[in-house]
């Protein structure tokens, strides 16, 4: 197979990840990195395994111009994501993006356009999507079994404190209650985000299921500062309720200051007028089916897993059940062999755009809001900007 030459933006701890992950997974071959902390090219080098074949670059501009790099891996954690994802397209390389993809309407677009009229590969990286229960709910569902979905809800409750604030100049990480030693230090990205941005971990799994999209959706916030800690900027839970293409109304939520016990960081539940499936509540728990019209009194317990039974031998070991292996290999399929993407532009983006609009509905006083069609048809079309975006 002939390796993609791909360059690496972003060196925090999810970047330096996503280069083991390129040189674990076949197909790849890392030419150039980039951070503007220069600090942390030689902690990436580290894990590079020809450091002296690869390039390294603070300047965005000078990284995208590297004429042997044919593809991007976006790791960074700011609000610029979606446009540096649109600017890399444009610039002639392929991108693999981290979640969330993006932080506006307005670059939601760029990434939809430039996918459109380059013709270039853009996949978010996002993996719960691949999750070994996803397949056999998304069956449940396009077999009738649970008839017509009228709810369904998700929630990414992760206690991450020390994700909040880093040192500048060498991109440690500091903790809210090391704050007064670490003068120095300054809020990271995530500090200003809102948490309800993150939402495509819940969203991309529970539309996969459904095989739908959001068209509505209003937000709701606590306020902010953290309540947890008041060193935080953000709130720490946000909200948001949606109605889908088909009818279906989803309950969605994320928070990542709110101290919880060490378990499943995600929830998952989806109710049809015939059945209904959930996931476990805690590590002693097991997921759960119940079926109207196969004589079941109560819900049955079904030993779902995040882990896949199918998982090839180089998917073992790559993360979060073995998940983080598929959006590279879609990637890189998608790229070295042009086959179609399952998750591509317009799907990525319909996990994104209702996160950002929750947020702005938030802000706005809970008030709701329509999502745009991102797909081309009669009224946009391909690779046209839409005349109200």
């Amino acid at each position: 197979m002939e390796e993609i030459r791909i360059g690496v933006s972003g060196l925090g701890g999810r970047g330096r990840y996503w280069i083991h992950l390129l040189q674990t997974i076949p197909g790849f071959r890392i030419v150039a990195i980039h951070d503007p902390i220069v600090a942390l090219h030689d902690v990436a080098r580290k894990g590079l395994q020809s450091p002296e074949h690869v390039k390294a670059c603070s300047d965005w501009g000078d990284f995208l111009g590297d004429r042997e790099m044919e593809a991007v891996a976006l790791c960074v954690r700011c609000k610029e994501q979606g446009g540096m994802a649109a600017d890399a397209m444009e610039a002639g390389k392929h991108v693999h993006s981290e979640v969330p993809a993006a932080h506006t309407l307005e670059d939601c677009w760029r990434i939809v356009l430039a996918s459109e009229r380059t013709g270039l590969v853009y996949q978010l990286g996002e993996q719960t999507r691949y999750w070994g229960f996803v397949d056999p709910w998304r069956n449940l569902v396009a077999s009738g079994q649970l008839g017509r979905i009228t709810y369904c809800e998700g929630q990414y409750i992760g206690y991450y404190p020390g994700l909040y604030f880093k040192d500048p100049q060498t991109g440690q990480a500091i903790m809210p209650h090391d704050l007064s030693k670490n003068p120095q230090a300054r809020g990271t990205w995530l500090n200003d985000m809102p948490p309800i941005h993150y939402l495509p971990h819940e969203l991309s799994p529970m539309l996969k299921v459904l095989d739908d999209r959001v068209v509505e959706v209003v937000g709701m916030s606590t306020d902010a500062p953290s309540f947890a800690h008041p060193e935080i900027g953000q709130p720490d839970i946000q909200a948001a309720l949606m109605k889908t293409e088909k009818g279906a109304v989803l309950r969605m939520t994320t928070g990542f200051s709110q101290p919880i016990p060490e378990h499943d960081h995600h929830w998952y539940h989806v109710m049809g007028t015939k059945g209904s499936v959930e996931w476990r509540r805690s590590d002693r728990d097991m997921p759960r089916l119940w079926l109207a019209d196969a004589q079941m009194h109560d819900f049955a317990e079904v030993d779902w897993r995040y882990a896949r039974t199918d998982a090839p031998p180089e998917a073992w070991a790559t993360g979060h059940g073995n998940a983080d292996y598929y959006p590279h290999a879609a990637f890189r399929d998608a790229v070295s062999k042009g086959k179609a993407l399952e998750f591509d532009a317009y799907k990525a983006i319909e996990t994104a755009a209702p996160a950002i609009l929750a947020a702005d509905s938030i802000a706005q006083g809970s008030k709701p809001f329509r999502v745009p069609d991102f797909r081309p048809g009669s009224s946009r079309p391909r690779g046209q900007a839409p005349a109200n975006p």
